[in-house]
């Protein structure tokens, strides 16, 4: 005997009827709009890959001279080793770090605003020191010593973890503004590297290994599982202040050689990795210009295991508007265009000093410059002159190719290691004699 279906059970069956071509309707049109926008973002991506595929072709000439497939050579003519790139959990030191030269960095890079000071204080490549020793100009509490990769002539100071342990170079006291660049390289990095796995940059009031009454901290995360974001602290008078951890997934970037850039002006810290910045706190560094020293400390690496390497250490004083300069003086001079050793190859990171010069020759539309490249003294004359005229030349390129000047308004000359303003025995007059001039026609 069948049960008996009450009438109420009716009228909600049939109320149910009712709503489900309502519901369809509904849902055909969020199917729809799904599939446009599916389709829109299909073509943006179509278009940007297309944009992408011509602008490469642009920028190669900048930032690759030569024909494709051409070995790369140093200024005396010798080739240049290729390097690697680290892969999540490779331990072995001999691999060489990346290198972010590529068209697609000078691209994202046009819009770094990053400008580094111009009187350089110190400046470390580590080229007079010896493989396995610790480098002179530094201090520790602990242990590191400097390494080379593959075949490359560049050296690492490799740094060691451990509770208080400090590495701290021979910066004269800084000043109240002034700027500061390394680069960065791990290897052995994986998904069971700790959250807490940073490497700290600090700025302190105290020269010894600890840290001080006043200071500001940065620490950068090397964590892979899982996006761990930047550390800010400061102490002022012994006192907390601010402490807090600023949102970025860098997991990619510390795991390709990253360049790290830090900007003081009197109280504010700003902080990029390669082109993004990340960090822009108005007041967390002490007041009153009594922070003086520089110092990196890491923490929570697995010893033996996970290791952390930085080079080409340059503080600078100062952070030059060249704007303002090239306006009021008719010229400008800086050391803060990066070049690939020995080559014309234009380094990514070096687009905000190349971005302010376009925008002075987009305001000023009468204005002419001339660009004059010169090196250090290694090599010879002949291809020092030359190597200084492709660089000026190169910076030429990329004002025309990337921020649209014209290039009738733009010159590229050479001067070679002729004009030197400063000795070139050691790595920080080096540095000031590699320079680019910008001269007003």
């Amino acid at each position: 005997m069948r049960p008996l279906i009450r009438r109420s059970s009716l009228w909600i069956i049939m109320a149910s009827m009712a709503i489900i071509p309502t519901a369809q309707g509904q849902i055909l049109k969020k199917l729809k709009k799904s599939a446009e926008r599916a389709a829109e973002r299909t073509i943006e991506r179509r278009v940007e890959k297309e944009t992408s595929e011509k602008t490469d072709e642009v920028l190669d000439s900048i930032l690759e001279p030569g024909k494709k497939g051409e070995v790369a050579r140093d200024k005396d003519g010798n080739p240049i080793p290729q390097m690697d790139t680290p892969g999540q959990g490779d331990t072995d030191t001999k691999k060489s770090p990346g290198v972010l030269n590529g068209p697609q960095e000078m691209r994202v890079y046009s819009k770094f605003d990053y400008v580094p000071g111009d009187k350089i204080l110190f400046f470390e490549d580590f080229q007079n020191e010896f493989i396995g020793d610790f480098p002179s100009k530094w201090n520790t509490n602990g242990s590191g010593e400097l390494v080379t990769f593959d075949d490359s002539d560049e050296k690492w100071l490799e740094l060691v973890s451990g509770y208080n342990i400090y590495f701290i170079p021979d910066v004269p006291d800084l000043p109240e503004e002034y700027t500061i660049e390394f680069d960065v390289t791990a290897v052995g990095l994986s998904k069971r590297t700790s959250s807490t796995a940073m490497l700290r940059v600090d700025l302190s009031d105290d020269g010894a290994f600890k840290e001080g009454a006043n200071f500001v901290q940065a620490s950068i995360p090397f964590c892979q599982y899982s996006p761990i974001g930047i550390t800010m602290a400061n102490h002022i008078n012994n006192k907390r202040e601010i402490y807090s951890v600023v949102k970025a997934d860098l997991r990619d970037e510390v795991l390709n050689r990253p360049h790290i850039s830090i900007a003081v002006n009197k109280e504010r810290f700003r902080l990029w990795v390669n082109e993004e910045k990340h960090i822009d706190i108005p007041r967390i560094v002490p007041a009153g210009a009594v922070i003086n020293t520089l110092k990196f400390h890491m923490n929570n690496f697995k010893d033996g295991e996970e290791r952390i390497f930085i080079t080409n250490l340059k503080v600078a004083e100062g952070g030059l508007d060249l704007r303002r300069t090239l306006l009021a003086e008719g010229r400008a001079s800086t050391n803060g265009i990066l070049f690939g050793v020995g080559s014309a190859k234009i380094q990514p990171q070096s687009m905000g000093i190349i971005r302010q010069i376009s925008q002075v020759l987009q305001q000023e539309k009468d204005m002419n410059l001339k660009i004059v490249g010169h090196t250090d003294a290694d090599g010879t004359e002949a291809s020092n002159l030359d190597l200084s005229r492709q660089r000026a030349e190169a910076v030429r390129e990329a004002l025309i190719s990337i921020y649209e000047i014209e290039g009738a308004r733009l010159t590229a000359e050479g001067k070679g290691e002729s004009q030197p303003v400063a000795d070139n025995t050691s790595p920080d007059g080096k540095a000031k004699n590699r320079r680019v001039e910008f001269i007003k026609q």
